[in-house]
């Protein structure tokens, strides 16, 4: 299995499907099916009935999973959307930076 190159807290753009240019950040990363869950993003619906936790019912929305392959990081220094590279820091140990500007993420 390959590590993903987001991570947890990351700032993403959409760059596919009905929320196409928005940015979120990430809540929770699955590596195994390669999705991600980003704030705000790719909302849905559902109709609850009453229950303890949620007393009144009614209707709830969530964000659901979209695939890693279509979102894109959002660097903090230039604030565009970039490719993630490697770089060295010690004898194991990467760092994630900017394509674009040499920043470390």
């Amino acid at each position: 299995m390959q590590s993903l190159n987001v991570r947890k807290g990351d700032t993403v753009q959409v760059l596919k499907g009905k929320d196409a240019g928005k940015r979120g950040k990430v809540l929770k990363v699955d590596p195994e099916t390669r999705r991600v869950v980003v704030e705000g993003i790719n909302r849905a619906k559902k109709h609850m009935r009453p229950s303890q936790s949620n007393p009144q019912g009614g209707v709830v929305d969530w964000e659901l999973p979209v695939d890693v392959s279509n979102v894109m990081i959002v660097c903090s220094g230039c604030e565009r959307p970039t490719r993630v590279g490697r770089k060295r820091t010690g004898e194991k140990s990467f760092s994630r930076i900017c394509k674009k500007c040499d920043r470390e993420f």
